[in-house]
């Protein structure tokens, strides 16, 4: 009996985390309104972990391109004592990024919050799509979170940025994605 739902649920997780990734790694090519990135740790100097780093270059990137008119950064107070939106936005205004293109979210402290921070942001400035801005694991459920909270025009765009924990990010996500 225990065969007949480990096989399976060992095939379902392969396929899932393999979407997962494939998904997380076509980036958008098409404009959007509004960039989101998802806030990650503040290191206790108050620079920002790589992995933060990598993202908001991605918005960089994508605003110098003209494929994104503002970029909101949306994180929490983390344990180091930082607003991460704070520290976002000075990084993102060091990077030739004109302040009033520029919103804060210091109240995103999960991902399901800075969706919804952001679907009321994007609702007020009646912007229509919106590039998710995150690690490639990450992608899937911001994309399935945003389309619960009926916004459906939501891209992705990731970070070339890959560490050994991805294995475990993938590992997580993929219960993250149906809780």
């Amino acid at each position: 009996m225990f065969k007949y739902f480990f096989i399976p649920g060992i095939l379902w997780f392969m396929i899932h985390s393999i979407y997962i990734i494939n998904d997380g790694l076509t980036n958008t090519q098409q404009n959007t309104d509004l960039a989101v990135v998802f806030g990650n740790k503040v290191n206790e100097d108050g620079t920002l972990s790589p992995r933060l780093k990598a993202r908001l270059d991605e918005a960089v990137r994508l605003y110098g391109k003209k494929q994104v008119k503002e970029i909101l950064v949306s994180g929490g107070l983390g344990k180091e004592g930082y607003w991460e939106g704070n520290e976002m936005k000075k990084y993102l205004i060091e990077n030739k990024i004109p302040s009033e293109k520029i919103l804060t979210d210091n109240y995103g402290d999960t991902t399901e919050k800075t969706v919804i921070n952001s679907v009321k942001a994007a609702d007020s400035l009646k912007y229509k799509s919106i590039v998710s801005v995150s690690q490639y694991y990450h992608q899937t459920r911001i994309k399935k979170l945003f389309r619960n909270c009926h916004f459906d025009h939501i891209t992705s765009s990731s970070p070339e940025y890959f560490e050994i924990r991805d294995v475990y990010s993938v590992f997580r996500e993929f219960f993250a994605y149906y809780l």
